[in-house]
């Protein structure tokens, strides 16, 4: 069964609170959206495999440790994935980055698919997928699926924010992938809508409604 971290650092808490704020306007936003992922991208980051490599400082020779392979994709749930994406680049700057881009049916609430680009050579990355909200887990779910087709094994999946429901999909439909969560919530409304969450995440990273 896959791990959930649901993180407790203060300034992730901090951050989280001024985000729910209905006066915080699209310009804070953005901003606490990508220092959230920036400070969640260190959990996300603390298990992967480090080598021992010999250099030459100043002084000596003397052997450090540097990331083995380092070979990371960040990949975001279109359209307010993309929010997140600054912030772990600011990180692990030598990612490179695809988009999954899906949108929520009106009417089954069930994803569908509208753009997919990924880089060439994802399927021997270590892949974060990212999206702020995890309501219902569908798009998630999706996300991840349609990266596992594509040969991607190594996927970790971020969220600043999570509903119990989404979370309990993600793990019956995907029991191998580990999730990093800011902030795990009460439930989900009539309207699919994480309670108390802080409402459309994409309406308000670009200022949409």
């Amino acid at each position: 069964m896959s791990k959930v971290i649901v993180m407790d650092h203060p300034l992730i808490q901090h951050k989280i609170g001024w985000l729910r704020r209905i006066e915080t306007g699209s310009k804070d936003f953005r901003s606490l959206v990508s220092e959230i992922a920036m400070l969640m991208c260190f959990e996300a980051t603390r298990n992967l495999k480090l080598t021992d490599v010999e250099i030459e400082t100043p002084i000596c020779r003397t052997t450090v440790k540097e990331l083995q392979g380092k070979k990371l994709a960040v990949i975001p749930i279109l359209r307010a994935g993309l929010g997140m994406v600054d912030g772990m680049l600011n990180l692990i700057p030598a990612a490179k980055v695809g988009h999954i881009g899906l949108y929520r049916d009106p009417a089954t609430k069930e994803p569908v698919e509208y753009y997919c680009k990924l880089p060439e050579d994802c399927a021997e990355r270590e892949a974060f997928v990212v999206d702020p909200m995890l309501a219902t887990g569908g798009s998630a779910v999706e996300a991840i699926r349609l990266l596992q087709e594509k040969g991607v094994r190594n996927i970790r999946f971020l969220c600043i924010i999570a509903a119990p429901e989404g979370v309990k999909r993600m793990q019956e439909e995907h029991p191998e992938i580990d999730i990093y969560i800011g902030a795990l919530d009460d439930h989900l409304n009539e309207h699919c809508y994480i309670v108390p969450g802080l409402g459309d995440a994409g309406d308000r990273i670009f200022g949409t409604k």
